[in-house]
């Protein structure tokens, strides 16, 4: 499943569902098919994911590349090259960003 955020105020951000549901999470949202950070939700969701993001740097810094992940579980069951928290959530942070400098909300499914 594909799940695409979109905002008047950035570019689409696609991204795989078990992918954004766990970003959603992180935001204080709902997992839900069709959802709204509104503007007045947006200085949370990106505080949220900031810290998500932070604490995500910290658990890797000083490991090893070795010993990280190479894999991780894909969406529908198969495997697939790891990709850190922070790259993953980059694009979407970017989006409510902007989203809050031009005051628009940022919806998914519709």
């Amino acid at each position: 499943m594909i799940v695409i955020f979109q905002s008047p105020a950035a570019a689409d951000v696609i991204m795989f569902g078990d992918v954004a549901h766990r970003l959603m999470k992180l935001i204080g949202k709902d997992v839900s098919a069709k959802g709204t950070v509104t503007v007045d939700q947006l200085p949370d969701a990106i505080a949220r994911l900031k810290a998500a993001i932070v604490e995500d740097k910290a658990q890797r810094t000083g490991v090893p590349d070795e010993d990280l992940p190479q894999s991780e579980p894909g969406g529908e069951g198969g495997r697939r090259p790891y990709v850190s928290l922070a790259q993953r959530a980059a694009p979407l942070l970017d989006m409510l960003e902007w989203s809050l400098k031009k005051k628009k909300p940022v919806v998914w499914g519709v």
